[in-house]
């Protein structure tokens, strides 16, 4: 049986990932820090800590996957108007990546991705929360299970 503490302390681990916009780095110390003190006490705060931990690690690799391949679209873009390849032997050949290109609309496209994403997360912090509040095990979807 989960009593109000435990179901308080679970509630908190998952709201304490919006410390990040105070603290940097927040989202992994107040999780970390709070399942650590308490994930003896109850089974249920352990698997709710683990999850909110997971979860946040999960979000961070996305979110460097997706930057890694946004950054060159718009790099691309800035060299506007310029030869990025002149090779002297070949006068025809050459690449000018002055007009709006495609590289620029998929740059946006994945910069448009993370933005849901980030709206995405928010909210199933929030159910994650609300599902610890009323005593149920919340699972994050598309999380990497690091910590097991």
């Amino acid at each position: 049986m989960v009593d109000n503490h435990q179901k308080n302390l679970a509630t908190f681990i998952h709201l304490s990932t919006f410390s990040r916009f105070i603290i940097p780095f927040g989202n992994f110390i107040g999780p970390i820090v709070l399942w650590a003190a308490n994930k003896e006490k109850s089974e249920f705060i352990d698997q709710h800590g683990k999850q909110a931990i997971n979860f946040q690690i999960s979000v961070l690799l996305y979110a460097i996957i997706i930057g890694t391949i946004t950054v060159p679209f718009f790099i691309f873009n800035l060299f506007n108007g310029m030869d990025v390849i002149d090779f002297h032997g070949f006068h025809d050949f050459h690449i000018n990546v002055g007009k709006p290109s495609p590289l620029l609309y998929i740059g946006g496209g994945l910069g448009a991705l993370a933005i849901i994403g980030f709206i995405v997360e928010l909210a199933l912090i929030v159910r994650a929360s609300l599902s610890a509040r009323d005593g149920h095990i919340y699972n994050y979807p598309l999380t990497i299970n690091f910590l097991k």
